[in-house]
């Protein structure tokens, strides 16, 4: 009996001793370039002094969050370029995507993490590799309570990232930037910076002056379904915060909050002069901006016109319901939407940069690549007409060859 109980002690001890291992393996982020996958970038506008906004959609590997170190070389990559092509200014408002941050969640994984072929592979790899951690955490079976857990469990580690590597960024370059956003719980603003706090889940934008400083937190505040599954909000009046930037008074509403008049209402009122959008879209289909539009993902306002939906297709949807088609409810003089790119495991992304050129829609070409906008911003037309600088040009990474960009106004 004695000699049972030794051998099964022994046995769950070489488990243990084995899973340990397995878990702290394959840790080491990968040693593979980073690749900005850069396709086009494009001058819109002659900079009368006013300042510009620069559209960045970078095009995002699962690999580009294994470490603090990649992420920030790949973003810098992307603000190094704009730079060298003469698109900053001390007036700049560098504008990038909804969920940028997000993928931190995987950094400092196992490899496997990174080569999954889904992000519910991903997550798997992620709970077994991380099970005591997960469990502490009080982790859950079911798809949005694991989410919720492992967002707990590492939200920390991910606000200190992403607060170090776009404080650096805006300070080095000397630039407003609106960094996208990432999901945290509660994020607060600490006396370094954004720290990750307790409670709700959010998904949150952080605005960076040029001396470094965070200048404040946008909360995403209307969810849709699948979002209000797993994302928390306030519950409260919608808010609309403007900030100061030497560029002008600047709103940010995160991706489908510009689709409800309240925000405009609420930046009409601060006195916006400026907005932008970080924004994602992935509908589970690729080339999702002409695929038929389905109407909102959660309660819609009641100035829409229900016929539009099945009617439109995505892009066509946001025009007319997202920041070209209802900016003007604010008094914003112009505007841009950008969105995330990239092959992050089983999610598909779409949707060209956008912006409101002397009230009607600029917007950008679509491809399969990280893009640069730049749009000068005129106190007395909004954003810089389409001419003389705003002819397009285009540039390729090493790897793509020259190609030339061609833009269309709708």
């Amino acid at each position: 009996m004695k000699r049972r109980i030794f051998y099964a002690l022994a046995g769950l001890a070489a488990v243990s001793a084995g899973f340990a291992l397995w878990s702290r393996t394959g840790r080491r982020p990968p040693t593979d370039p980073i690749d900005l996958h850069l396709v086009e970038a494009q001058s819109l506008g002659a900079d009368h002094g006013a300042g510009n906004l620069v559209g960045i959609q970078p095009y995002m590997l699962a690999s580009d969050y294994a470490s603090e170190e990649r992420f920030h070389r790949k973003i810098d990559g992307y603000l190094a370029a704009a730079r060298a092509k003469g698109y900053f200014g001390k007036k700049t408002i560098v504008v990038l995507p909804e969920h940028l941050g997000t993928w931190l969640v995987v950094a400092g994984e196992k490899r496997a993490v990174y080569g999954a072929k889904s992000i519910d592979r991903a997550a798997k790899v992620m709970i077994a590799s991380n099970l005591v951690r997960f469990l502490r955490w009080g982790g859950r079976t079911n798809a949005s309570g694991a989410r919720r857990t492992l967002f707990n469990m590492k939200g920390e580690e991910m606000a200190d990232i992403y607060q170090r590597v776009f404080s650096s960024l805006a300070r080095t370059y000397y630039l407003t930037i609106v960094a996208g956003s990432i999901v945290l719980p509660q994020p607060v603003p600490g006396v370094d910076g954004m720290q990750s706090g307790t409670g709700r889940i959010v998904n949150v934008s952080p605005i960076y002056g040029p001396e470094g400083q965070l200048s404040g937190i946008v909360e995403k505040q209307f969810l849709t379904d699948d979002e209000k599954r797993f994302l928390g909000t306030s519950g409260g009046v919608y808010g609309s915060p403007v900030f100061d930037t030497p560029a002008g008074r600047l709103g940010v509403l995160v991706c489908a909050d510009s689709w409800y008049p309240a925000a405009y209402a609420g930046l009409k009122k601060r006195q916006a002069e400026i907005v932008v959008v970080p924004s994602f879209l992935s509908t589970g289909a690729r080339n999702a901006w002409d695929r038929t539009w389905f109407g909102y993902q959660g309660e819609a306002p009641s100035d829409v016109d229900r016929r539009d939906v099945q009617r439109l297709t995505e892009g066509e949807a946001w025009a007319k319901h997202g920041l070209p088609g209802r900016i003007r409810a604010s008094s914003a003089r112009a505007g841009m939407t950008v969105f995330l790119r990239g092959r992050l495991w089983d999610l598909t992304s779409d949707g060209p940069a956008c912006a409101v050129v002397d009230g009607k829609l600029y917007q950008a070409p679509r491809v399969d690549g990280a893009t640069l906008e730049r749009m000068a911003v005129n106190k007395e037309h909004g954003i810089g007409e389409c001419k003389g600088e705003g002819r397009s040009r285009a540039v390729r990474d090493r790897r793509a060859g020259p190609k030339e960009a061609r833009g269309h106004h709708d």
